[in-house]
């Protein structure tokens, strides 16, 4: 469910989504220092030299690709307007992902949709990438005017800190660079909104955001029968 009574301050938002960045491209911009100071040596022999390389360039790829992702799903993503393409959006997400540890089936439509609905989307990758910590595939498609994120793999399972976030029942002292995601995600689905829901269905993670709207529109339906 949609968090209500765990509330940050602006600041302390900010400053953990700060942490949650630096924490996603410490590692790639690191390999990338790494590698550059290989390279420096001037006895180093030529299949070093290319191994140091391949690391530089590989680092700067990742690198690129979690600040894109980054960009639209905790930032502006340099856009005035109140709508963001959902195709750039699955384009950040398949570079973000990548095709090693986890698998990206994307089935959204390439449409203008809502800024806050494309951040939350992506930010809803993240909830069910995080409930397949042994890898698998995920699979991110349309549920009516809403969204449903499926993630399949060995082991899946909704983390119980992350649980406690979503329902906003979790202490906020506990809340740091890791957990402000969730925190986040539950923020955008208010400004959306819409209801968001992460819950094990069989062996499977599924992450959901549907539109109070149409929640209430059925209930009133099912009244009127």
């Amino acid at each position: 469910m949609t968090a209500n009574a765990l509330v940050l301050s602006d600041l302390d938002l900010a400053a953990l989504l700060c942490s949650r960045v630096c924490h996603d491209v410490i590692s790639p911009v690191g390999a990338i220092a790494n590698g550059l100071e290989i390279l420096d040596d001037p006895s180093l022999e030529d299949d070093m030299r290319k191994i140091a390389n391949d690391m530089v360039r590989s680092s700067a790829r990742t690198a690129t690709a979690k600040l894109k992702f980054c960009r639209i799903a905790y930032g502006a993503a340099g856009s005035a307007g109140s709508v963001i393409d959902m195709g750039e959006a699955g384009e950040a997400a398949r570079a973000f992902v990548g095709e090693e540890k986890v698998k990206l089936d994307w089935q959204l439509p390439r449409e203008n949709r809502p800024k806050q609905e494309v951040k939350l989307v992506l930010n809803m990758l993240l909830l069910a990438i995080a409930g397949i910590p042994r890898g698998g595939v995920v699979t991110v498609s349309a549920d009516g005017r809403g969204f449903q994120i499926r993630a399949a793999g060995e082991r899946a399972k909704v983390p119980e800190a992350m649980a406690a976030v979503l329902a906003g029942t979790a202490d906020p002292a506990t809340l740091d660079a890791r957990l402000v995601q969730p925190y986040y995600a539950t923020r955008l689905a208010t400004a959306a909104g819409m209801k968001l829901g992460m819950a094990m269905e069989a062996a499977d993670v599924m992450v959901r955001a549907s539109h109070r709207s149409d929640e209430a529109n059925q209930l009133l339906g099912t009244g009127a029968n």
